[in-house]
């Protein structure tokens, strides 16, 4: 499929919906890593926090993309890229 040069314009960001996974993950992996420590599974509860660990690290990284805002997107003015010779 060839691009048509519009799709800068309408292209949508999942950023928000992200966010919301990340929120989500961290009260599971939260809720996981104390259910575990209390019913004496300290390797579970070693798996949760390492998993709430990563969860909290892609919603600073999605925070941070957030509050960037949008950056530059070419306009219906900027040509589509012609794909290379022997492709369709």
């Amino acid at each position: 499929m060839k691009r048509t040069g519009s799709e800068p314009t309408t292209a949508r960001s999942a950023l928000r919906m992200r966010f919301w996974l990340s929120v989500w993950g961290v009260v599971w992996t939260v809720a996981g890593t104390v259910a575990f420590a209390i019913a004496g599974h300290p390797g579970w509860a070693l798996v949760c926090g390492l998993l709430w660990l990563l969860v909290t690290v892609d919603l600073a990284v999605v925070l941070r993309h957030i509050h960037q805002g949008p950056h530059y997107q070419p306009g219906p003015e900027v040509p589509p890229y012609q794909p290379p010779d022997g492709r369709a």
